[in-house]
């Protein structure tokens, strides 16, 4: 029999036969949280920062690593794609790590091994070392994101739940953003190696603290692991990423030799996820699927959930796009691209917190709709850049969009995790955190797509080769701007969930 522990003790032990029995007398008798509940998700927050800081952190040292380690620019490409497919292998199976075992060895394990990765890497005599390092980082990175969430709709009465989600917009948007601009800094002044040890002080201190901070929270259940899932899951979601993530290469022509890898990559990648989707269906009807797709049973979940696969495939596209923009259309220095997207990602997550109390008071509907029709709105002037676009239009367009992406994701994430049973609070943040990795790549591939193909038949016109590659911008924001279209209609259908409703009903106090 599978046995459960009641979140915050550890002799109640309850019988798996009965879940929503199960789930009700955890949110009758969890407390509110108290001030160390509070320093637990401040903990994690912090933690989940530095290692979501390491994560953009070497896309402008890839040609100092071109040079300093003699490797191909294919190769040195392998230090961002080997750390975005371990992500999108790994995070699949974090729903099933974070019911079977307890918070604190999970958050331990997490650091050290981002820790780990972090030394190995500062410490790496060659690229062989390096990739090893990074896929290390990695796997530790991937088990985060999911604790953070798992944790804090355990810990957080739901009357605040969008105030406390509000500040991991701040991890997911200011980490990444500040990534790239501080890797310029340090490698203005000192090696690629001191990225590394620069992050690593943090991620120490992160683990020490979290090891002695850390309680065990939430429910733990007995049960193995199944093989198979994991195996046809990291075919399935590693494939795709991988797939998606040639696309660019091979519709530009870079890389054509790398055309029957990406058709092979994306053919296991759908036939892998189609198996593991029957798989945990089947699974589930026991309780042991590794990642439990009850959660999309919820419409309110499934409707965030695929809003806000909308908006992560524009947000990624957008990232990768306008520094292409910037450096090749508008001949920007790399530092000074990293430096006009700043603002706009230091401002998506500084909102965080204001739009998850907003959240609290007003739900999500009043927020969706304005953020998804400015976001619309600002993609659709995109499609109007030319190569004589002035920069400052760049850095207005790029901060409005990240001002209305700030209004769409607390409250998709918080209405997202918040409508599903607490026993599924772990799947379905490892849910969210599998659609991140999958939205982005799709999004980076679609818009990639979109500019080289347009790039490439307006230089065979006759185009000039800068004005092409402004018309091949152009087009790659017009696919995002329609996209966004779907996102306005989306946003109406998203609701607030019912235990939030209830305590805003009953005037919770916030904490």
């Amino acid at each position: 029999m599978t046995e459960r522990t009641a979140p915050g003790t550890d002799s109640i032990r309850i019988p798996d036969t009965a879940d929503q029995a199960f789930d009700e007398q955890v949110v009758s008798a969890r407390p509110e949280h108290g001030a160390r509940d509070t320093r637990v998700i401040w903990l994690l927050l912090g933690a989940t920062f530095v290692v979501f800081l390491n994560e953009t952190i070497m896309s402008v040292a890839i040609p100092h690593l071109v040079v300093d380690l003699d490797i191909t620019l294919s190769a040195a490409q392998w230090l961002t794609t080997a750390f975005m497919l371990t992500m999108a292998v790994v995070i699949p199976i974090t729903g099933f790590l974070l019911q079977r075992f307890p918070t604190r060895p999970i958050f331990g394990t997490a650091m050290t091994l981002f820790s780990a990765g972090t030394l190995l890497a500062a410490l790496a005599p060659g690229f062989e070392v390096l990739l090893g390092a990074r896929i290390v980082q990695a796997t530790g990175t991937a088990i985060m994101m999911p604790l953070l969430m798992t944790s804090l709709m355990t810990l957080v009465a739901p009357s605040d739940r969008g105030r406390f989600m509000g500040r991991v917009s701040i991890v997911m948007s200011v980490a990444p953003a500040i990534g790239p601009a501080m890797s310029g800094l340090i490698l203005n002044y000192f090696g690629w190696r001191y990225m590394f040890w620069f992050v690593l002080p943090f991620a120490v201190t992160m683990l020490v603290i979290g090891l002695r901070r850390v309680r065990n929270i939430g429910e733990t259940r007995v049960f193995p692991i199944d093989a198979v899932s994991v195996v046809i899951s990291a075919i399935g979601f590693g494939g795709l990423v991988y797939g998606l993530s040639l696309v660019g290469g091979v519709v530009s022509g870079r890389s054509p030799g790398d055309a029957t890898a990406m058709w092979i990559s994306l053919a296991a990648g759908a036939l892998g996820i189609t198996a593991f989707i029957v798989r945990q269906v089947l699974l589930q009807r026991s309780d042991r699927a590794l990642l439990d797709l009850r959660t999309f049973r919820t419409r309110n979940f499934a409707v965030s959930i695929a809003l806000m696969a909308v908006m992560m495939a524009a947000l990624f596209g957008t990232i990768i796009l306008l520094p292409i923009y910037l450096q090749d259309v508008a001949g920007l220095e790399p530092l000074a691209t990293g430096l006009l997207v700043l603002p706009g990602g230091l401002v998506m997550g500084l909102l965080g917190p204001t739009v998850g109390r907003l959240y609290d008071r007003v739900g999500p509907t009043p927020l969706l709709v304005p953020g998804s029709i400015v976001v619309s709105a600002v993609l659709w002037s995109l499609t109007l850049v030319t190569e004589s676009t002035p920069p400052w239009m760049i850095l207005i367009a790029h901060v409005a969009l990240s001002t209305a992406l700030a209004f769409m994701f607390t409250p998709l994430f918080t209405s997202a995790l918040g409508s599903v049973e607490p026993h599924l609070y772990s799947h379905a943040s490892a849910t969210v955190g599998t659609l991140q990795q999958v939205a982005g790549a799709a999004g980076t591939a679609l818009f990639i797509t979109v500019m080289t193909a347009t790039a490439a038949s307006a230089q065979a016109a006759g185009t000039a080769e800068i004005a092409a590659q402004a018309a091949g911008v152009r087009n790659a924001f017009l696919v995002g701007a329609i996209l966004s279209l779907f996102a306005i209609v989306g946003s109406t259908l998203v609701r607030r969930p019912a235990d939030m409703a209830k305590g805003a009903a009953e005037g919770v106090p916030a904490h």
